[in-house]
């Protein structure tokens, strides 16, 4: 494991991506340049950078081979102009001529990318309101819990829907991950319910930074994401905080604070082997 080295500031960008991909380009580029302008070591995009998109034949128009993905050469080219280190929360790679991966990456400052992580756990819901989703229909399941090395300590790869899971999270610890990325296109309906105590809960149970890169707004594809992309210390507070809008979120980090509350609540090595057992229902009491 890379031993943490000293403070370094991250930076969360929030997008409101399209069903233009050169356009999305183009607004995450201004972003990066932004965060990176402003002193930013490490940045991460939020999920589906380069489109946001529900129509399969629209999608599938849109989508790429890693090696011909404009987006991720666009992105890999400015973290090596700027020499910065840059996760890009998800592109939709084509994988095979019936299915995507919902692939996150990680890109060190020779625009070089060093790890992938192919999002998991697929969100097939039906909401109140009508909303129903199914992106195991078009994105082929990964299978593999990724963690990867940065200067300042370890970070483990998630993506979105993964936050429910939170044995993921409790692994990656595990493994030594200190960072959590958790990039997302959370619908408004579930992140007005579940967004800020999921990304605390998952930050506090592991004692590790959270870097919720997000999507915010009123898509053309006429979804409504929630936003609020965060940046959580291990102890559960919140470092900074986004709305709705469109821009970037910025907090000074300082690595030694896993360590530290680890420290205080030594969770992750509490665990103990237990039986489940169902106890049978007592007869109900006789009348008087």
């Amino acid at each position: 494991m890379t031993t943490p080295a000293s403070h370094f500031v991250a930076a969360c960008v929030q997008l409101r991506a399209s069903r233009d991909v050169a356009c999305n380009i183009e607004a995450a580029l201004g972003h990066v340049r932004t965060a990176a302008g402003n002193g930013a070591d490490l940045i991460i995009t939020p999920e589906q950078t380069a489109l946001m998109e529900l129509d399969r034949k629209v999608l599938f128009a849109n989508t790429f081979a890693e090696e011909d993905y404009p987006a991720l050469a666009a992105l890999g080219a400015l973290a090596a102009e700027l020499g910065i280190w840059l996760i890009i929360g998800s592109l939709a790679i084509r994988v095979r001529p019936d299915k995507v991966a919902n692939r996150q990456f990680v890109i060190d400052p020779n625009g070089r990318v060093v790890a992938r992580y192919d999002k998991i756990h697929m969100f097939d819901v039906d909401l109140p309101g009508g909303e129903s989703y199914r992106e195991s229909r078009n994105n082929l399941a990964g299978s593999i819990a990724i963690t990867t090395d940065l200067p300042w300590g370890r970070a483990g790869l998630s993506i979105c829907y993964d936050v429910r899971f939170p044995g993921l999270y409790r692994d990656l610890a595990r493994a030594g991950a200190i960072f959590l990325t958790i990039p997302a296109a959370f619908t408004r309906t579930t992140g007005e319910a579940h967004w800020h105590v999921l990304l605390r809960a998952r930050a506090i149970e592991t004692g590790s930074f959270v870097f919720a890169a997000a999507q915010g707004g009123h898509h053309e594809n006429g979804r409504d994401t929630f936003g609020h992309s965060m940046i959580i210390s291990p102890w559960g507070e919140i470092l900074a905080e986004a709305g709705i809008e469109p821009g970037v979120i910025m907090a000074g980090i300082d690595p030694a604070q896993a360590a530290d509350a680890r420290r205080r609540i030594p969770s992750l090595g509490h665990d103990r082997s237990f039986t489940l057992r169902h106890a049978m229902t007592p007869p109900k009491a006789r009348a008087s």
